[in-house]
């Protein structure tokens, strides 16, 4: 169903503004940048099966003045690749949730990495003004058609072609930064460029959850903390993309009943939670004929299906067994929503903290399972596993397939 809003532009800013993401200095800023300018002549429809070219101007408007991201970019730009979205115009009411934890006072210098189309740097623009707003686009491509569509609609923030990893240190210190594509990690350069009591905002994504966003305030000693603010999953930063998984014989398949399920795992909070307890481990999720199916895969090569109360588990490793007991201590911790756990980030590590900074949770670096074989079964997959079983890359994962690397749709909010 689509989001499209009657009465175009200003009725979409105005829905925005009635669901609190945008107060009235942002309702401004929004009305006087529409989205349609900067989406380039070629831009596709997220589906849950793949990415659907516009070509009716009546569809392409209506996505534009939807709330809903548009692709702008598949396979980094190559003409023959598989069609797996590599950027996109985001989700506005994502943008808008964005841009208001940026807590912008007027005169602010913020970095923004990933400049795709160019709608974020001109709403920034037109905040703060051009001289304050930096953005770093890592494609070309993208980069030129950003610039053009900066130019033509009247602002000239600095902009640059490179790898958002490094920051923009020559433009340093920033008021803020803040990231449009995923992180694995905070990159050290962005503490090193952001000023003592500034910010940074960024979708973070890690094995075992896609996407959370948060918003972290740097301090004197070049340590940086903040709590996570929702759902959030985009697509990676390009350096920070996850390689191909471990094959795995399936002749290893055993199958077991299993009391946990899709709604016990698929939480964000528990999703953080159980990160710290499974270093490594990859989850996703998929919709198959029995239900929603979750998947999880370590490097050593065992990984876990369940779906419809059974799970098959592969590998030396009984995986699933050591996901529900990281889910029984969660459940004696209180089963704490993502808004009560945050990170502090150094220079040389990153902490998950519960409640308040000082109550961290570090990671389990290793975890012990005795084998403990299932009842007998046929060693065949479920649907949407394989014989021989590699986890995708979220490179190819993001906004058009559903894969190991996405527990939520890039772009999106969170449900």
């Amino acid at each position: 169903m689509t989001t499209a809003q009657l009465g175009g532009h200003a009725a979409f800013v105005r829905m925005l503004h009635e669901r609190g993401l945008l107060d009235d200095t942002w309702r401004r800023v929004w009305n006087a940048v529409p989205r349609e300018p900067f989406i380039p002549t070629r831009a596709w429809r997220q589906d849950p099966d793949g990415c659907t070219l516009l070509t009716s101007p009546a569809d392409r408007l209506a996505l534009i003045h939807a709330d809903e991201p548009v692709v702008i970019q598949l396979d980094d730009g190559a003409e023959d690749g598989p069609g797996v979205a590599t950027s996109s115009n985001s989700q506005p009411s994502m943008v808008a949730r964005s841009l208001g934890l940026l807590q912008l006072k007027d005169g602010a210098r913020v970095l923004e990495i990933g400049t795709a189309s160019g709608h974020v740097a001109a709403l920034l623009s037109e905040r703060l003004g051009d001289t304050n707003v930096f953005s770093v686009e890592i494609d070309p491509s993208l980069a030129g058609h950003a610039g053009a569509a900066l130019h033509a609609a009247g602002h000239w923030p600095h902009l640059r072609c490179g790898d958002g990893e490094a920051g923009w240190s020559d433009g340093a210190p920033f008021d803020a930064i803040l990231a449009t594509c995923a992180l694995r990690r905070i990159p050290a350069e962005y503490l090193d460029q952001v000023r003592p009591g500034g910010v940074i905002v960024a979708p973070l994504a890690r094995e075992f959850w896609s996407g959370a966003l948060v918003r972290l305030t740097v301090r004197d000693n070049g340590t940086a903390v903040g709590a996570f603010h929702g759902g959030a999953s985009y697509m990676p930063m390009r350096s920070h993309r996850v390689g191909e998984g471990t094959s795995v014989d399936s002749r290893t398949a055993r199958c077991r009943p299993t009391l946990l399920g899709a709604s016990g795992v698929l939480h964000l909070g528990f999703a953080l939670w159980g990160g710290t307890r499974l270093p490594g481990v990859r989850l996703w999720h998929s919709q198959g004929p029995a239900g929603v199916q979750v998947g999880a895969q370590h490097g050593d090569g065992s990984p876990a299906t369940a779906v419809a109360g059974d799970v098959w588990e592969y590998g030396p490793r009984d995986l699933w067994s050591e996901i529900e007991a990281a889910h029984r201590d969660y459940v004696d911790l209180g089963s704490p929503g993502a808004e009560q756990f945050g990170i502090t980030v150094r220079p040389e590590a990153e902490y998950l903290w519960l409640h308040r900074p000082d109550n961290v949770h570090a990671p389990v670096r290793e975890w012990r399972s005795a084998y403990r074989p299932g009842r007998p079964c046929t060693p065949v997959a479920p649907t949407g596993v394989h014989r021989t079983m590699s986890t995708t890359s979220p490179a190819r994962a993001s906004v058009c397939r559903l894969s190991p690397s996405a527990l939520y749709v890039h772009g999106l909010s969170a449900p």
